[in-house]
């Protein structure tokens, strides 16, 4: 893989990142005896939003974030990496953007959440100073909710 560069989503990447959610999300599905949330989303929409920001690499979208802003905090409501792209730095680069982002439009806290079956998340992000702060059961998903402070 060649080098990865971050960009605004594009009304046309809605087909990509579809792929994209689908390599990443579907080796969950057994585990969690639901379809993953993020592989029922309109990408289409998503895509058009001015909400997400993919990875790029030799022209193929490899990550994504979906970044909304609040008034008190932002919410990472997607953060996915193809499969095969996964564990060279992709998810940690998209996630330090959307912190950059969140903080330079003046928010103090990121908010974010993941399944109870995606264990290897629940480390990862405490590992980049995310705190748990719940745990709860969401339209027949089991969530675990992170909170980390941006100043």
């Amino acid at each position: 893989m060649t080098a990865v560069a971050l960009r605004p989503a594009a009304a046309t990447d809605g087909e990509a990142m579809r792929a994209l959610v689908h390599s990443a999300y579907s080796p969950y599905m057994e585990v969690m005896r639901i379809t993953p949330a993020p592989m029922l989303a309109d990408y289409d929409e998503i895509a058009s939003s001015g909400c997400a920001w993919v990875a790029e690499s030799d022209g193929h979208v490899v990550g994504l974030v979906v970044l909304r802003l609040f008034e008190d905090h932002a919410l990472v409501e997607n953060l996915a990496v193809s499969a095969a792209a996964q564990r060279i730095g992709i998810g940690t680069a998209l996630l330090e953007f959307a912190e950059k982002t969140a903080a330079a439009s003046g928010l103090d806290s990121m908010h974010l959440y993941t399944n109870e079956a995606m264990t290897e998340n629940l480390s990862y992000y405490p590992r980049r100073g995310y705190r748990e702060v719940n745990r709860a059961t969401e339209d027949g998903y089991r969530r675990v909710f992170f909170e980390k402070a941006l100043h």
